[in-house]
């Protein structure tokens, strides 16, 4: 397992670390089990959007709104 410590590295190279760490994760999303909530959740959306149709906006609408208001 690692070694050094977390802390010691530059911050750039935490960042990548943490990148590395998620694409892992991601890779493997076969591996994790949707909750009951979660698939309640996700048939709620998507029966709100079989009725309304609305596709919401793009993240990076979402994004901008969001700086804008910090």
């Amino acid at each position: 397992m690692m070694k050094i410590k977390l802390t010691e590295l530059p911050i750039d190279e935490r960042i990548q670390l943490v990148e590395d760490l998620w694409d892992s994760i991601a890779s493997d999303q076969k591996m994790l089990r949707l909750t009951a909530e979660q698939k309640a959740e996700l048939d709620r959306r998507l029966n709100a959007y079989e009725v309304d149709k609305n596709p919401g906006r793009s993240a990076m609408e979402a994004i901008a709104e969001i700086r804008r208001d910090l």
